[in-house]
């Protein structure tokens, strides 16, 4: 070989071969480069995600506790299944998308399992485990992948648009914007309000950083409502560590027998059908924000489900309710997070909660509203790739997107935008452009509706 040939071969191998980044294990691990992203903005994005849903470290022992578990243990149960549940799917996805037990789901198991239904927490957690494991099983064996693959495309497009008025209602509830009202359902909140000025201003800061591309935009946003809060909304500061309390009272205390007793099959049932259309609708709309839901990069999706499903009963063993994908992970994603390193940056915090809890929950809900309500806004521009002139595309996606935030639940979104989509295709003589998917989704959701109820 010529010294010519030696030196096309050396710079064949140069160009070929990958160079080491600034990023070391993070690159290796995470893939950054060809993300497009840094070890910095990753980072931001994961303490956005975090203090966006850092309230439910509160929220869930508060809700599970009016069924009578032990607050301080449910506490524990939070923080670690969100950590080890994010945790997987950073390392094992290498998706940007945080896990924590549900909003919604930790309703119904409270206040309609427990105190409606009669059935004790015990017996709920021990359904919350079957219905894991039957989740699980759907992932395992590509079930839920064909159902994924057999959303229509304009379903797809409402899925993100309809978690983005979810959020929309979310952000405006926590910032004390909109109110309840027994004439009209929801109204304009109390204006004069600290809170509600604190948040309007977060709002136009994050917008106007976000447009003059200052870097970490959003949770710069979040941490000027914060310090504003203490001197002019009363937030009280209680210091940064705190002892963790033991996680004993709820550890492995589930009641698996009781669970698959006749009466608490129906509610095996809700808390499957919520369980799997919640979180993969979750997760296409965040993954799809993020412009990780292409066909080369669906096995990720794959291993995110198994993610997310493995999560459910492994809650259940701790003691909280069904572990879901949180749609605040489109706050991280707004903010730049493209990687798992986002998610294992949520996952680190978590862990750290445990401890710095007092810190944790200085962070008020109205300091992260003004952050949701942009993402919101943002994700509102996917209508665009609805095919206006075609009504029966259009509408279920309406259908879908309006009804998560009306009934304020994604799943119910899914249910009856895939009953609508089915119907009208139906009677307008285009039933055998439907996939077998859809006719199969949206008889289940009939199924529940009729025989199960809207719970």
């Amino acid at each position: 070989m010529n010294r010519t040939e030696q030196a096309l071969e050396l710079d064949e191998r140069a160009t070929t071969t990958p160079q080491p980044s600034a990023g070391g294990w993070a690159e290796r691990i995470f893939k950054l480069r060809e993300h497009d992203t840094t070890v910095r903005t990753e980072l931001v994005a994961g303490l956005t995600t975090f203090l966006t849903m850092a309230y439910i470290i509160f929220v869930n022992p508060s809700i599970l506790g009016d069924a009578g578990m032990p607050k301080d243990a449910v506490f524990v149960a939070t923080c670690l299944i969100a950590a080890l549940g994010t945790g997987i799917m950073a390392l094992y996805a290498n998706y940007p998308i945080a896990l924590a037990p549900g909003m919604g789901l930790n309703a119904y198991f409270a206040y309609v399992v427990v105190l409606q239904m009669g059935f004790t927490w015990q017996a709920a957690l021990g359904a919350v485990f079957v219905s894991g494991c039957l989740f699980l099983l759907v992932t395992v064996f590509k079930l839920r992948e064909l159902i994924i693959r057999g959303i229509p495309h304009s379903i797809r497009v409402a899925i993100t648009v309809g978690i983005g008025l979810f959020l929309a209602i979310i952000a405006l509830k926590s910032a004390g914007i909109v109110a309840p009202s027994k004439a009209t359902y929801v109204t304009l909140g109390d204006l004069h309000t600290p809170e509600v000025v604190l948040a309007t201003l977060g709002f136009f800061l994050i917008v106007v950083l976000d447009r003059l591309k200052v870097p970490g935009a959003i949770l710069i946003g979040i941490i000027a409502v914060t310090v504003a809060s203490f001197f002019f909304a009363g937030n009280v500061f209680h210091g940064i560590f705190a002892p963790p309390p033991s996680i004993a009272p709820t550890f492995l205390q589930l009641d698996i027998k009781a669970a698959l007793s006749g009466g608490i099959l129906n509610v095996i049932l809700v808390f499957f059908l919520v369980e799997l259309f919640d979180a993969t609708g979750t997760l296409m709309g965040v993954a799809r924000r993020a412009g990780l839901l292409v066909p080369a990069k669906m096995d990720r999706l794959n291993k995110a489900l198994l993610a997310d499903s493995g999560a459910i009963f492994a809650g259940s063993l701790l003691g909280t309710s069904s572990t879901t994908a949180y749609v605040e992970s489109a706050a991280g994603v707004q903010a730049g997070g493209r990687t798992g390193l986002t998610a294992l940056t949520v996952a680190v915090l978590f862990l750290a909660a445990l401890v710095i809890s007092p810190l944790a929950g200085a962070v008020p809900a109205y300091a992260t509203a003004p952050a949701l309500f942009f993402v919101a806004c943002l994700m509102l521009r996917e209508l665009t790739e609805l095919d206006w002139d075609d009504t029966t595309e259009v509408v279920p996606a309406a259908v879908t997107a309006l009804t998560m935030p009306f009934t304020y639940s994604i799943a119910n979104g899914l249910a009856f935008g895939f009953i609508t989509y089915a119907v009208l295709k139906l009677f307008t003589g285009q039933a055998r452009k439907v996939h077998w998917m859809v006719w199969l989704i949206g008889g289940v959701f009939l199924f529940k509706f009729i025989y199960i109820g809207g719970h």
